[in-house]
């Protein structure tokens, strides 16, 4: 299949064409190309890598691209080779019709550095169009009458191309009648005439058939025809004459459909048909078509669609009148649109940040856009502003392109989000703007470490609390954001007793509630000081501390613990003396007791609870102390047997109890001889036991009864040994052991008798030393607590059981 000429033609181009686009400079960041129309789509225009000082591999890595503001793209890069080359077929008749030259402008963006190079590519014309006439035949009326050398207007033949490439000249086929001639008009348009040559006669020949042929210049020369009927008439010698060579006019673009433009005149001295007078347009296109409307009967031109001086300000109109007989008289129409201010600016965002960190030096490029107006002059003069209170700043740079940029550091603990309005504004009456939202969100950076709205924290718990009891709950506040907010606590290490504090509390790590990890004796620890640390999650992580004081308080836990008199610890029991001779308030002993708790919960008082003679002894309140509370009869018996409670104050009140036995005798030989007298009643539950044991022993088996002989063999012996001692000690016999056993019992019978007594049974041996004599109020030392100089008397001595012992007991009140 051949191609067509003009494609051909621009295959030729192509050589010539890159030739003299590589010879342009970029100047001023300006690159300029030229490139042949009609190229197929990804042809050749120029190397932009080469241009721009880059690689073809950086195009795409440093973001180039092509921008527009809207219309058609009519090139594309190619990554690979780094050129520019065409995105389709490019006609440039359609492109800028009959301009001189046809240069096609846009903006290449170098996002890596937010710079703009402008580039210009010139279209050069191709002969890929024909001459047209518009028509395939014209009929031309000639009055038989016309004399040689009357010259006939033929019709032009438009051809669109431009230079060499347009219309260069006319050719007429032979005729002896008729020869062509062509004119050449102040605007550079060849006008074809038809000259007569020779006198015509209608009888013989009344029509002329010619051919006229048109052609343009060019490597491939193209050419277009039109027939020519000359048709002679009887005698016209007048052709319409118009009242103006030229006719101008001005309207601005915003008049409405169907204004009137103005009315051409033309006029004929003809009478009748010869003198009527038509009007029509010459090589009308069809956009101008589209725009004006002429009345062939009167003249008038008006507006047929909306002007726009954005698409052309100016017009050129031929307009024609002719006869009856087809004598025509040409004139010219120029309309010159005048603009007004109909067109808001235009605002293309080219490159846009949608967040920026916070910590961002002054000067980061936000946006990057272009401002267009449509208008011309003072209406197409674009001013950009923002509000004065945002930290930004507008900088113009390239052409009509602009910076948003920051004018200081963002905080977004103050302002997290910003929401820009650009308003672009021009220098019309009335001024016309647009507004543009930009977005910009603040992303947050861990610049603020927690923080506690309390320098320290205090805390108070009970002793005795349960374990994972809650103590305290402490927050702390960071104004970041996300990970950079979320805060976590812990406790500094430290101990307290030899033991980790990490034993005594817990924090929970995201709430900040501590946490007992036991329960507080406030007699083991009474305050804890801790340190707790708030750490944020951010990169690196900050963290701030705070002093938590807790405070335990005291409970009401202990009993009374009585220090005198003690329960001995070797199975015997101790014993105050009393002599019948002591006067009211003898001091007799002193009971003392301590507290371990504080406060009111150690203030002790004392009271008798039980006595075995009432109204014989009382205690003191607040001493302890035990004196006689009248004097000592004859009838009062040897043992007195006293229950002295010590009790706190606290809530609810704890209390303990002693057992006393005082010894009422004024020497020792009446103490000797009243003590064989107390007896002990005999316990019918050790003769029971043994009735059972023996019962038990015998029905079980007989194999224990050889055992069971010995045993009561054995038991024969000791009793037997038993009386000989009883015969030997006189009258020590039947006093139970448990009145003279322990050292703290006797202790005020030893402060007040010094004699020695030596007991002496068979081979056995036991002694009774009686200490000199101390009468005192007071208690004795710890120190001489711990002597071993007791009254003693062993258990082979004594077998039976004290019925009275001293023994302390704690009971809640």
């Amino acid at each position: 299949m051949a191609a067509s000429p003009y494609r051909l033609e621009c295959s030729r181009l192509v050589g010539i064409c890159v030739l003299l686009g590589a010879l342009w400079k970029i100047q001023a960041e300006q690159i300029r190309y030229s490139v042949p129309e009609e190229l197929e789509k990804g042809s050749y225009v120029g190397s932009i890598a080469k241009d721009l000082g880059l690689e073809p591999r950086e195009l795409s890595e440093r973001g180039v691209r092509i921008v527009s503001r809207g219309r058609t793209q009519l090139f594309a890069l190619n990554p690979r080779s780094g050129s520019l080359v065409t995105a389709g077929r490019i006609d440039r008749e359609e492109l800028c019709d009959r301009s001189p030259k046809c240069v096609v402008s846009l903006e290449i963006l170098l996002e890596d550095k937010v710079k703009i190079f402008g580039v210009e590519v010139e279209i050069i014309d191709v002969n890929d169009n024909a001459p047209s006439f518009g028509t395939e035949q014209r009929e031309i009326k000639v009055a038989e009458n016309e004399s040689p050398g009357t010259r006939f207007p033929l019709p032009e033949a438009f051809d669109p191309d431009v230079g060499v490439n347009s219309l260069q000249g006319y050719q007429l086929s032979s005729n002896v009648h008729f020869s062509l001639d062509v004119q050449s008009g102040a605007d550079g348009i060849k006008y074809p005439e038809l000259v007569l040559e020779l006198a015509l006669d209608r009888e013989e020949e009344a029509v002329h058939h010619l051919l006229l042929t048109a052609f343009d210049g060019g490597d491939l020369a193209h050419s277009g025809t039109v027939k020519i009927h000359v048709t002679l008439v009887d005698t016209n010698d007048n052709a319409p004459i118009f009242t103006q060579p030229e006719y101008h006019v001005k309207v601005p673009e915003n008049v409405p459909v169907g204004y009137r433009l103005l009315t051409v005149k033309a006029t004929d001295p003809d009478e009748g048909a010869n003198g009527e007078v038509t009007y029509s347009f010459r090589k009308v296109r069809d956009k101008m078509s589209q725009l004006f409307q002429l009345n062939s009967l009167t003249g008038d031109i008006t507006i047929l669609g909306d002007l726009d001086y954005e698409d052309s300000g100016f017009y050129d109109i031929d307009v024609e009148a002719h006869d009856g007989p087809g004598l025509r008289a040409r004139s010219k129409v120029l309309v010159t649109v005048l603009d007004v201010n109909d067109n808001a600016p235009e605002v293309t965002v080219t490159s846009l940040t949608s967040s920026i960190q916070e910590t961002s030096s002054p000067g980061t490029v936000i946006a990057l856009f272009n401002v267009h107006d449509s208008d011309s002059g003072e209406n197409g003069l674009v001013t950009c502003s923002i509000l004065d209170n945002l930290p930004f700043t507008l900088e113009k740079i390239y052409g009509n392109y602009h910076r948003l940029l920051t004018r200081k550091t963002l905080d977004r603990e103050e302002v997290s989000e910003y929401n820009i309005t650009v308003t672009a504004t021009d220098h019309g009456t009335p001024p016309l703007s647009t507004e543009t939202h930009i977005s910009l969100k603040v992303t947050d950076i861990n610049d603020n470490p927690p923080a506690f709205p309390h320098a320290s924290y205090s805390a108070y718990i009970p002793e005795n609390n349960p374990r994972g009891a809650s103590i305290l709950s402490i927050s702390a506040q960071d104004p970041d954001s996300t990970e950079n907010a979320r805060v976590t606590y812990s406790l500094a290490e430290d101990t307290l007793h030899g033991k980790p504090l990490s034993s005594y509390v817990s924090i929970n790590s995201d709430t900040g509630v501590l946490y007992a990890l036991c329960s507080f004796d406030f007699e083991q620890v009474r305050d804890l000081e801790l340190l707790v640390t708030a750490s944020d999650s951010g990169d690196p992580p900050l963290s701030s501390n705070v002093s938590v004081s807790i405070f335990v308080l005291d409970q009401n836990d202990n009993v009374p613990e009585i220090l005198y008199p003690t329960i001995p610890t070797d199975g015997s029991t101790g014993v105050e003396l009393a002599p019948r001779s002591a006067e009211p308030g003898y001091l007799v002993t002193k009971v003392v007791a301590v507290d371990r708790d504080s406060g009111q919960n150690a203030w002790l008082s004392y009271r008798l609870l039980k006595a075995s003679e009432p109204g014989l002894f009382a205690v003191g309140l607040h001493t302890g102390e035990v004196r006689t509370a009248r004097a000592l009869l004859d009838r009062d018996a040897l043992k007195q047997s006293l229950v002295v409670a010590v009790q706190d104050h606290g809530q609810p009140p704890l209390s303990a109890t002693v057992t006393l036995t005082v010894a009422v005798a004024d020497s020792i030989p009446d103490i000797l001889a009243d003590l064989g007298s107390i007896r002990t009643p005999a316990d019918p539950g050790d003769s029971d036991l043994t009735l059972y044991l023996v019962v038990a022993v015998a029905a079980v088996s007989c194999v224990f009864l050889a055992f069971v002989i010995v045993l009561l063999a054995l038991r024969l012996r000791r009793w037997h040994a038993s009386r000989l001692l009883q015969a030997s000690g006189g009258g020590l016999v039947g006093v139970p052991a448990s009145h003279f056993v322990g050292v703290d019992g006797v202790r005020a019978f030893l402060q007040t008798y010094s004699h020695e007594v030596s007991l002496t049974a068979d081979s056995r041996e036991s002694h009774v030393i009686f200490p000199q004599p101390n009468y005192a109020d007071t208690l004795i030392s710890q120190e001489s607590c711990g002597k071993s100089e007791p009254l003693l008397i062993t258990q082979n001595l004594l077998e039976t059981k004290a019925d009275a012992s001293l023994h302390q007991a704690p009971h809640p009140s």
